[in-house]
């Protein structure tokens, strides 16, 4: 039997194979892994979806949605995808009494672009360095020096503006003698550890939580304060099933007085996405396809009066989730180190 299929328009054709690139298919992927790790012959559809849209942005072969090549040109001409100037990428750290890094300092503390710039994230940045100085660690930032880690944009097929950005950062990283650096947001843990290094870099990487978590077992952090919460975690999907860092980050929450931790039907490897990776955190995706909304439903259905997280991407897509659906007197949306710090 000869199955049919809707007849599309074809515009390019080659080793690739026929792929329509006026579709918005390229664009839907986010990179979650959900399917790599799932498949039983081990398919990279990443590196595949990848190497598509390196034909479309690289040969301008096709479609590149508007608000994504917006986006890409913020991230060439500032550093950042916001647009924002380098020199306001320090303005969260503001009477926190953050210092500058210089060698000698123990720590580099990343933040990502969107604590840096973004209004209503930014809280995540100050929580992170209130908590760090609590614990009296010897940390500081480099501020202008820093631009946007890259890895959205590597994986939207930029890969020349990609290593712009990474030999960028790793010039201020080596130039400032940083040789261990704790970041907030899961993609830049993850292209810092796993993609920088093919560049030549050697500092030693960890994500925010694997840090707290030790910080806390040391005791050099004590949460003391009762909090009565109850408590849902989603896990990012590039902290977990990308680097596999589940354990910690519910090792927190446990640490807290009174805190109750009740997980969602979907978790750990089987966390469903918020939809924000693979570039996509830049795109517009249309009311009733959001992932995040589907996630906030898993939320919401546990009971819990917090959802918790640990990436700025997750952040802003709740968020807006939480806005859109009108459900923020049902369930609050927290960063764990924000947890941390208002149990202290």
């Amino acid at each position: 039997m000869v199955r049919s299929f809707p007849t599309r328009k074809l515009i390019h054709q080659s080793q690739l194979g026929v792929v329509d690139f006026e579709s918005e298919d390229t664009w839907i992927c986010a990179t979650c892994r959900a399917c790599v790790a799932r498949c039983p012959r081990g398919v990279a559809i990443i590196d595949i979806m990848k190497a598509l849209r390196s034909v479309v942005v690289g040969m301008g072969a096709g479609h590149v949605p508007d608000s994504l090549r917006v986006t890409l040109k913020n991230i060439a001409g500032t550093g950042n995808p916001l647009g924002e100037a380098a020199e306001k990428r320090t303005d969260w750290a503001k009477d926190l009494e953050v210092k500058t890094f210089t060698k000698g300092t123990e720590i580099l503390y990343f933040s990502c672009c969107i604590p840096a710039y973004d209004p209503n994230i930014k809280r995540v940045a100050r929580a992170t360095a209130s908590l760090l100085n609590k614990a009296g660690v010897s940390f500081g930032i480099i501020g202008a020096r820093e631009s946007c880690c890259g890895e959205s944009v590597r994986k939207a097929g930029n890969e020349s503006l990609f290593q712009t950005l990474a030999q960028s950062n790793i010039s201020a990283f080596s130039e400032n003698g940083v040789t261990k650096v704790v970041v907030s947001s899961p993609h830049c843990y993850h292209t810092f550890k796993n993609e920088y290094p093919e560049l030549g870099s050697n500092i030693e990487v960890v994500h925010f939580t694997q840090y707290l978590a030790e910080l806390i077992r040391e005791g050099r952090l004590k949460p003391t304060r009762e909090t009565n919460l109850k408590v849902t975690y989603h896990d990012p999907c590039y902290l977990g099933r990308h680097n596999s860092v589940y354990d910690e980050p519910r090792e927190i929450l446990r640490s807290i007085p009174g805190l109750d931790l009740v997980e969602m039907v979907d978790h750990r490897e089987n966390s469903l996405c918020c939809g924000g990776g693979g570039s996509r955190i830049w795109q517009e995706t249309k009311k009733g396809e959001r992932l995040s909304d589907l996630r906030l439903d898993q939320a919401v259905a546990t009971g819990a009066s917090v959802l918790a997280t640990a990436c700025p991407y997750c952040m802003l897509n709740f968020e807006d989730s939480i806005l859109t659906s009108d459900r923020s007197d049902v369930i609050k949306l927290k960063e764990i180190s924000e947890l941390v710090l208002e149990a202290l």
